[in-house]
C-alpha cells in the first residue's frame, strides 16, 4: 500500500478515532454526566499539566541545541501571555463591552469565562494533534510496523485526553454535538500534520520542538488560569480529596502512556541510526 495512504489512515486511528471513543462518554445519561463532570474536570487537569511538563516541553527540549533553550521557553512563556490576550479578547467580544462586571451579573460572566475555555482546549489541541501527526509520519517514513505501533500510541494516550477535552467543552456551555464537532474537527489536524509531514519533513523538523512549545503553554494555561481556579469553589475536605486524587490520577495515566510512547521513539531513534 502507498506510504502517504497508510499515513493517512493511521494519523486518522491516532486522531479521529480516539476522539470517537471518548466520545463514548457523551452517551451516558444527562443526570449520570453531570455527576462524572465535575471529576473529569479534576481530571483533565491532571492529564493537560502531565501532556505538558513530562510529554511536550521535555520532548521540545530533546528535540534543540542547547544554544535554542532559551528561545523555546520564551516560545512557551509567549504562548502562555497569548492565550491570556486571546482568553480577554473572547471575554470582550461576548460581553460585547470593556468588561462583564459592567453588567453585574457574575453568573454572566462565568459563563464566558467558561466558554472561552473551550475556545482555548480546541486551539491547544489542534496544535497537539497537528504534532501528533508529524511523529506518526516520521515513524512511517522509518519503517511501516513502527509507524503502527507508534500511531497505536498515540491513539491510546489521546483517549484518557480527549474524555478530558469532553468534560472541559461541556464544563464550558457546549452541547454534546458541538463538544464531539469541535473534537473531530480539531482531531483532523493529525493528518493535516502527517500529510505535511510526508512532503516536507526537512522543513517541519525545524520548527517541530516550537509547536511543542506552543502546545504546552495552551495546555499550561488552561489547567492553571480556568481550571483550577473552578475546583476552589468547593473546599470542604471529602470533595478536596477526590479532586487530588483526580489530579493524581490524570498525572499517572498520561505519563505512563508518553512513558510507553517514548520507549517507541527510542527504538525509532535506534532504527535510524542503525539505516
Amino acid at each position: 500500500m502507498d506510504l502517504l495512504i497508510l499515513i493517512i489512515i493511521f494519523t486518522s486511528i491516532g486522531g479521529i478515532l480516539s476522539v470517537l471513543a471518548a466520545g463514548v462518554f457523551l452517551l451516558l445519561p444527562e443526570q449520570q454526566r453531570n455527576k462524572v463532570l465535575p471529576h473529569g474536570i479534576s481530571f483533565a487537569i491532571g492529564a493537560l499539566l502531565s501532556v505538558a511538563f513530562w510529554g511536550l516541553i521535555p520532548h521540545a527540549f530533546e528535540k534543540v541545541d542547547p544554544s535554542q533553550f532559551q528561545a523555546l521557553s520564551g516560545t512557551i512563556l509567549a504562548g502562555i501571555l497569548g492565550f491570556f490576550v486571546l482568553e480577554k479578547l473572547l471575554i470582550w467580544r461576548h460581553c460585547h463591552s470593556g468588561s462583564c462586571e459592567a453588567h453585574g451579573d457574575d453568573h454572566h460572566n462565568d459563563e464566558h469565562d467558561h466558554k472561552s475555555a473551550g475556545t482555548i482546549i480546541i486551539i491547544g489541541d489542534s496544535i497537539h494533534n497537528f504534532v501528533d501527526g508529524v511523529l506518526i509520519a516520521a515513524a512511517f517514513l522509518t519503517d511501516v510496523k513502527l509507524g503502527i505501533v507508534t500511531s497505536l500510541a498515540v491513539a491510546a494516550h489521546e483517549i484518557p485526553q480527549e474524555v478530558g477535552d469532553f468534560a472541559i467543552l461541556l464544563h464550558s456551555g457546549y452541547s454534546k454535538s458541538k463538544a464531539l464537532f469541535y473534537n473531530v474537527l480539531a482531531s483532523l489536524s493529525t493528518v493535516i500534520g502527517g500529510v505535511l509531514a510526508y512532503y516536507s519533513l526537512g522543513n517541519l523538523h525545524d520548527t517541530l520542538p516550537y509547536f511543542l512549545a506552543l502546545a504546552s503553554s495552551s495546555f499550561i494555561y488552561i489547567a492553571v488560569a480556568d481550571l483550577i481556579p473552578s475546583l476552589h469553589k468547593k473546599t470542604d475536605m471529602k470533595t478536596s480529596l477526590h479532586q487530588i486524587a483526580l489530579i493524581i490520577a490524570g498525572v499517572i495515566v498520561i505519563s505512563s502512556l508518553h512513558g510507553i510512547a517514548h520507549d517507541i521513539e527510542i527504538e525509532q531513534t535506534k532504527s535510524v541510526t542503525h539505516s
